[in-house]
């Protein structure tokens, strides 16, 4: 029993094989999401839309959380231009500015799912689970 909890308190290694792209501007957002994901998968970041574009392009990702309000490009353009390529990986927008519109906006170009910030650590794991229950938490 003591040896299952501590196998379960450490970083899972089947779970490295997934990568989350985080496609955030605000340093500490993506340093959040980073501290609560990086045990259970891979971590890639992109600070604007256009980086996103290229970091997925380069290197691919199991799924993307993108936030909407980024420079140079904002998130809801550039899930427009990844969805012209890839309709299958998700794509989970988050925006601390959760109005009606930009969900809604964000559901036409394609997202698979929506999370307000603050991060809600059990609504991200969840949202993330359901497209990638292979992680374990």
């Amino acid at each position: 029993m003591f040896t299952d909890n501590i196998k379960a308190m450490g970083t899972n290694e089947e779970n490295k094989n997934v990568t989350i792209l985080i496609a955030e501007d605000e340093e500490s957002n993506f340093l959040l999401l980073k501290t609560i994901l990086k045990r259970h998968c891979n971590v890639l970041q992109a600070r604007t839309g256009r980086e996103l574009l290229k970091v997925y392009a380069e290197q691919g990702a199991d799924l993307i959380l993108l936030d909407i309000k980024m420079p140079e490009m904002n998130g809801i353009d550039a899930l427009k231009e990844i969805r012209k390529q890839d309709t299958q990986i998700p794509i989970i927008m988050q925006s601390a500015y959760a109005f009606e519109n930009d969900m809604e906006a964000a559901r036409a170009a394609g997202s698979n799912g929506f999370i307000t910030k603050p991060i809600n650590i059990v609504e991200l794991k969840k949202t993330i689970s359901k497209f990638l229950p292979q992680i374990t938490w």
